[in-house]
């Protein structure tokens, strides 16, 4: 075929993808500049607006392409394209393959440049190295994908390296009843801008909350029903997400809508009315921050906002409304709705809900649709048949397992965290030091444990790792400990890392977490490894089921993480003698400075972690009897709160103490007062006391009753 040929097939061939509202992957296999070599010649005769190069830096202008890396791909979540193509060979993150094809339109073209599928198990992957991988010589999840890629008959496979003609696939002719495929508002869509703008002019605290698959046209909607707010009254409305670029698409439809109503010589992130009214995007920082006044907040891409975040956002302004994507390429939506389900039925019990089906920016049954959603799993799903309770726990390896299988697995991990992305699969597949174990009730996984031995380094190494002088990967629990707390040697032991532990939901509280937890320990044992320990966001239920556990607390963040926005949590258990030694030393010190860290590091954290971690750290001594005598003194009224601060900090240290505060309605007002450091004005306004005086009342109350309750103890 020759040039012009080529040219002539694969504009006709995209004019019909377009006609049909499908998208396609074509997979160049070959040498990469052959590979490049072949685009120079098809991509002159393709359409659209937004072409990328995604991968390294862009070989040649003559490509005519927009490069971006790989790693943008969270700032253009919600963004549109026509063409994209892949340097496969610079690196595959699952998490921007995933996303970017999810970017898309209707007769939409994704070139892939990669190896032949039968060298993927092998390829070297210049990823790996970022995800501690670098030194695994066999790569199921690249083997799982070469595998489905080749089954399915949907995807366009070129040799580059023979260049020979390509044999495109032959495509059906659209329905004559409809003339083609066109992109457009769906009734459903209009639906959701009508149910936008009812929550957005209605009651307070009756959120709505948006979940849809990509290309569902919900930014759309939200664009086109902040107009309609504006124009029906409504003075401020703003927009969050994680990125200015993901409400791009939002505030294009928002502009449209507004046609000669919309002000000139506003940036592309504020849009305002004749009327004087404005839709502005708002920085997740700086909402937070500032506290603009607003009516409506819109969040989009939501799922990519930490839970406690998207909780200020909630509380802060009486009319809001979350949009997220069911099975996101950032963390799972299904996840996201299942934990902030609750908070919203803790909060605002009337919240409704409004689900997006059906594509807009291409036809429904889009093959790279369900082909993206089979490769990563966007659609996992656990097994929901019921579950008599005759469970079997056992060993299992994911990289063996059915399709069926891993995508029930899978989709525990999803429901159970919802930042669960298809990175974390790869690094499920392919981590040679990982092990799981899964529980199975008639046949079905109902719960599954993902752990990875990690430590062992050299002292060398490890005191380096200690000083802050290097950072290794895939060693995250023990290079961690040896980096914050100050023990080199942490760095040298050798501990199994629970990564995950998922349960389904109905089969919670049965303790099948902690039996999985018992079962990784035996294993950690009986291979001699030096301890057992995990990492996790701070939460009241996770520190609670880790305590239960029998792992103890050793290092709280002293940062919130930006994936999550909750602060780190490490646990460890010594399973060896060096192990327990390590174990006690650090959670001793870890307890001897928490006094001192907390009103410092912490002022701001839930004072309900705050006590949960209080409680669950190592008791410090016992009171001396001029302790005693003052907090005596303090409880009748004879001491002040100041001069008796100190031994009320201690107090809170000793065995028992803080465990019986816990239920006292005066609790929060303890952490906050005694151990946070709030001031009395600050605790006034947060509606702790009505004042000094009557604050004072209550510790003392609490004080007095908490001697009667732990007296024998102390």
């Amino acid at each position: 075929m020759t040039d012009a040929s080529a040219q002539a097939a694969w504009g006709q061939f995209q004019r019909q993808l377009r006609q049909l509202g499908q998208r396609r992957l074509v997979l160049l296999e070959g040498e990469r500049q052959n590979s490049i070599a072949w685009l120079r010649t098809v991509l002159p005769a393709l359409a659209g607006d937004t072409r990328l190069w995604i991968g390294a830096e862009l070989p040649e202008p003559a490509l005519d392409l927009v490069p971006v890396s790989a790693n943008r791909a969270r700032q253009w979540l919600g963004r549109e394209t026509d063409v994209l193509v892949w340097d496969g060979w610079a690196g595959n993150p699952p998490d921007g393959l995933a996303a970017f094809s999810g970017t898309l339109n209707a007769g939409g073209l994704w070139f892939w440049l990669v190896p032949p599928l039968a060298q993927w198990g092998r390829f070297a992957d210049p990823d790996y190295e970022r995800t501690g991988l670098g030194e695994a010589s066999d790569h199921p999840f690249a083997r799982r994908l070469a595998k489905l890629l080749g089954a399915n008959s949907t995807v366009i496979r070129i040799d580059s390296d023979s260049r020979q003609g390509t044999v495109l696939p032959e495509l059906g002719e659209p329905a004559e009843a409809t003339g083609g495929f066109t992109p457009g508002a769906s009734a459903e869509q209009r639906q959701l801008v009508s149910a936008i703008v009812r929550t957005g002019q209605g009651r307070r605290r009756r959120p709505l909350v948006i979940t849809a698959d990509r290309g569902r046209g919900k930014s759309a909607a939200l664009g086109l029903a902040a107009i309609e707010l504006l124009q029906a009254g409504r003075q401020q409305v703003v927009v969050t997400a994680p990125s200015p670029e993901a409400v791009a698409t939002l505030m294009r439809h928002a502009r449209e809508a507004a046609g000669d109503l919309a002000e000139a010589g506003h940036g592309e992130h504020e849009l305002v009315l004749r009327s004087g009214s404005s839709l502005r995007f708002w920085a997740l920082d700086e909402l937070l921050r500032q506290r603009p006044t607003a009516e409506v907040v819109l969040v989009d891409e939501a799922a990519a906002i930490p839970a406690n975040q998207l909780r200020e956002i909630l509380l802060g302004w009486p009319r809001c409304v979350f949009a997220s994507t069911i099975h996101g390429y950032e963390g799972a939506g299904r996840g996201f709705s299942i934990r902030f389900r609750s908070v919203l039925d803790q909060h605002t019990p009337q919240w409704q809900a409004f689900t997006l089906a059906t594509p807009i920016r291409w036809a429904a049954g889009d093959p790279l649709e369900q082909l993206t959603a089979d490769l990563f799993l966007l659609d996992a799903s656990s097994s929901d048949a019921p579950c008599p309770g005759d469970w079997q726990l056992e060993r299992w390896d994911p990289a063996e397992a059915t399709e069926t299988e891993l995508a029930q697995a899978f989709g525990l991990l999803v429901d159970a965290h919802y930042r669960t992305t298809p990175g974390d699969l790869r690094q499920w597949l392919d981590d040679p030091q990982a092990v799981s174990w899964r529980v199975t009730c008639a046949g079905r996984p109902v719960a599954v444990l993902w752990a990875s031995a990690e430590g062992g380094l050299t002292e060398a190494l490890a005191e380096a790792v200690a000083m802050g002088r290097r950072r290794v990967r895939g060693h995250l629990l023990p290079q961690s400990l040896a980096s914050h707390s100050g023990f080199a040697d942490a760095a040298r032991l050798r501990v199994l890392r629970v990564v995950r532990v998922a349960v389904r939901d109905d089969c919670r509280r049965q303790g099948l977490g902690q039996k999985l937890v018992r079962a990784a320990e035996d294993y950690a044992r009986e291979v001699g490894l030096d301890a057992i320990g995990t990492s996790y966001g701070a939460s009241d239920d996770l520190l609670t089921f880790w305590q239960n556990c029998g792992l103890p607390l050793v290092r709280l963040g002293v940062h919130r993480e930006a994936s999550s926005g909750e602060y780190t949590v490490q646990r460890l258990r010594g399973l060896t003698e060096t192990g327990r030694d390590l174990e006690h030393r650090i959670s001793q010190r870890f307890a001897e400075h928490w006094p001192v860290l907390v009103p410092t590091v912490w002022p701001e954290l839930a004072s309900s972690l705050v006590l949960t971690v209080t409680a669950q750290l190592p008791p410090g001594g016992d009171l001396s009897v001029q302790d005693r005598a003052d907090l005596l003194a303090f409880a009748e009224g004879f001491r002040g709160f100041e001069l008796t601060l100190p031994v009320l900090k201690r107090f809170s240290g000793c065995a028992g103490v803080v465990g019986c505060m816990a239920q006292n309605p005066s609790a929060q007002l303890w952490s906050r007062a005694v151990l946070q450091g709030w001031s009395w004005r600050r605790l006034q306004v947060a509606g702790d006391c009505r004042g000094r005086k009557e604050g004072e009342q209550q510790l003392r109350v609490l004080v007095k009753e908490t001697l009667e309750l732990v007296n024998r103890s102390i």
